[in-house]
């Protein structure tokens, strides 16, 4: 039997070491509900599969399903440490609605104020994007691109009905192009930002009074 919603887990879902490392030091007082942070190792299909096993365990029945971690920006005039709450995460295996984004957005701007909230499509990528392919990835109107998002919450979803959404920090962005992540100041920048953020997730998490229809 599911758990009802006031009691339903939240699996929060990163690829890196450094990621993990920025969620496990930050605040986590105020869960509504049992709290797993997951390392899922990095790419799409490290991010299937260990979303999957996770799931498949009954302490995590019934569990809403959040991805986060850094992202590439796509758009002009995005900025290291700039957030973005996906409307909807998108891959060549299919597309995925988040849920309560607005309140993710009200809630990322308490949790960090003074950073820009971007919204929009998350793309996936089997690869890090660089060059010419993040205009290629612009026109298709996604803004930013991560490598584990979409089969996060696709995995999450075909596992069964539940909340889901991703939130990322943009660590590098068309002018701002990092070569690895935590030797310079952006990626600095948004280690800072995404350790600040897990009350914006556990008051989203909080709100989810009715299933995912």
């Amino acid at each position: 039997m599911s758990t009802g919603p006031a009691t339903a887990p939240l699996l929060i879902a990163c690829a890196l070491g450094i990621e993990h490392l920025a969620l496990r030091t930050g605040d986590r007082g105020g869960a509504g509900g049992p709290v797993t942070v997951l390392r899922t190792g990095m790419g799409p299909r490290a991010a299937d599969r260990a979303v999957t096993e996770a799931l498949a365990d009954p302490a995590l029945d019934g569990a809403a399903v959040l991805a986060t971690g850094f992202c590439a920006g796509l758009a002009p005039g995005m900025h290291p440490g700039d957030l973005v709450v996906a409307e909807e995460t998108r891959d060549p295996d299919g597309t995925v609605p988040c849920v309560e984004t607005d309140l993710l957005v009200k809630e990322l701007v308490r949790a960090v104020p003074g950073r820009t909230v971007h919204t929009g499509p998350l793309t996936g990528s089997d690869h890090v994007v660089r060059g010419h392919e993040r205009s290629e990835l612009l026109a298709t109107g996604a803004i930013a691109v991560d490598m584990e998002s979409a089969a996060t919450l696709l995995s999450a979803v075909r596992a069964g009905e539940r909340p889901v959404a991703a939130v990322r920090v943009v660590v590098d962005a068309p002018q701002h192009e990092l070569v690895r992540i935590g030797t310079v100041r952006g990626g600095i920048s948004a280690f800072r930002v995404l350790r600040s953020v897990l009350p914006a997730y556990y008051e989203w998490h909080r709100s989810l009074l009715l299933p995912r229809r």
